[in-house]
């Protein structure tokens, strides 16, 4: 008899497609049959198991891709796997105790072993390839050539100007227009800069004098508190700047976000300001009674300021001396605790748009405290 009339074997098809996962389920579960001691498995156990350890996984190489990416590689290593668990809050304290082969270990070098600039362009002199007595022929011929090129330009130009003078001095006189103002002296009107310092990976801090409103930067830091209040001297500094524009904008902002928590900080837009952006921190209070706990609020609002301008892409931002007001922070010990907030987030972040942080100040007190901190900082790093 002919095999025609035989039903076809239908294709099995596994758990793992059924349950639309790519993970191996029936593996998960004959590990877990295997590691619980004859307890019963129930079926959505390993199925569970299998899409939680694809997010996860997915989710690690999505992060260690963009490690890769800002590390000019094009192929994903252990070590970037490390990088993008160490820099996820959750997956580090997930993977807190997982080692990963070939990984290495997270980078906690001082910031006094750190060479500067000076020093490593100097190395890299002293340790240069040798030249050879070919190459160096070869460079004093070429040399030669570009000089005598130079020296004929220059010949031919002053020519020129020679020409042109004698003209002008046929002419009848002209005014000439005034130069206008470079741009950094135009925009910041009034504004001192007093000291400033380099961060090792190229951030500069600098300690200015003057109104916050007139400093031409993208972000400004309103320290407030729940109601986006703007009773201080910054918030009055602001207002009187944006005018009526400024503050319908605020209390729209208000109305739809609400409360403001406290440590955090919300950005908004900056109509009639100088500044694109507003970063509005609800600004710590000083306890006396639990000063670490003070501390590591005000450390928290200057993290939260910085993630925020990490995130609209802003390269200059203004802050004030946040806490040292009304709040009743000393003055010495706000500046210590926003600088080094400032210098620990520029450490653990990988990479970050900005590039100049200024320290806009108005009293002599908290001038001398921030140039004193910062040559401190400076010693440090």
């Amino acid at each position: 008899m002919s095999g025609r009339g035989k039903p076809k074997k239908k294709e099995r098809t596994s758990i793992s497609k059924k349950a639309g996962v790519l993970f191996p389920v029936s593996r998960l579960r004959r590990y877990l049959k295997g590691c619980t001691h004859r307890l019963r498995i129930a079926m959505g156990a390993p199925i569970y198991q299998a899409a939680v350890l694809e997010y996860l996984s997915a989710e690690i190489l999505e992060l260690a891709g963009n490690a890769a990416k800002d590390n000019k590689k094009s192929r994903i290593t252990p070590r970037h796997i490390l990088l993008a668990v160490a820099n996820d809050e959750e997956l580090n304290k997930l993977l807190k105790g997982v080692t990963i082969a070939s990984g290495g270990v997270m980078p906690h070098i001082q910031p006094e072993l750190l060479k500067r600039k000076n020093e490593v362009t100097k190395t890299n002199n002293k340790l240069g390839p040798v030249p050879t007595t070919k190459a160096i022929l070869h460079k004093s011929k070429v040399g030669g050539i570009q000089k005598a090129k130079n020296i004929q330009v220059s010949k031919k130009a002053t020519a020129a100007k020679v020409a042109l003078s004698k003209v002008d001095s046929k002419l009848s006189p002209v005014k000439k227009p005034a130069t206008p103002k470079k741009k950094s002296q135009a925009s910041n009107d009034g504004i001192a800069v007093l000291s400033e310092k380099t961060l090792f990976l190229g951030q500069k801090l600098t300690v200015v004098q003057g109104d916050i409103s007139a400093v031409d930067c993208d972000a400004v830091v309103h320290p407030t508190n729940a109601t986006f209040s703007f009773s201080g001297e910054v918030g009055n500094a602001l207002t009187k700047a944006g005018g009526e524009e400024f503050k319908k904008a605020i209390a729209e902002l208000e109305k739809s976000h609400g409360n403001l928590d406290y440590t955090s900080a919300l950005v908004s837009d900056a109509p009639g300001l100088k500044c694109k952006h507003v970063i509005h921190a609800h600004s710590p209070k000083w306890d006396a009674t639990a000063e670490q706990k003070s501390e590591e609020d005000l450390e928290n609002v200057i993290k939260n300021c910085l993630t925020l301008a990490d995130e609209k892409n802003v390269s200059t931002i203004a802050f004030p001396s946040i806490g040292s007001g009304q709040n009743g922070f000393p003055k010495q010990l706000a500046a210590q605790t926003i600088l080094k907030a400032i210098s620990n987030y520029f450490v653990t972040v990988m990479s970050s748009s900005l590039r100049q942080i200024y320290f806009v100040l108005y009293d002599m007190e908290s001038i001398g405290v921030y140039t004193i901190e910062l040559a401190r900082l400076d010693g440090q790093s």
